[in-house]
């Protein structure tokens, strides 16, 4: 569904102002190739850090601490 709505805009800019629609159409591959390697490097950066979350959260893991879920942190005292 989001193809067939970018090819529409991209027909009424096309309509509109020609040479706008086909510097995109020129333009947009390359921004793309461009955008790779930082994509890359995201997944890298995510999976590091879920690797040093795994590894902080191991001995409560070990432990059997479990999370609650919904439920407010217990403030006695």
């Amino acid at each position: 569904m989001r193809i067939i709505l970018l090819f529409f805009v991209w027909c009424v800019l096309f309509m509109l102002c020609w040479p706008v629609a086909l510097l995109v159409l020129v333009l947009a591959p390359l921004v793309w190739l461009l955008a790779l390697p930082f994509r890359l490097l995201g997944v890298c950066i995510e999976g590091t850090f879920a690797l040093i979350r795994a590894i902080l959260f191991l001995p409560a893991r070990l432990l059997g601490v479990r999370r609650q879920e919904g439920a407010a942190p217990n403030r006695t005292g």
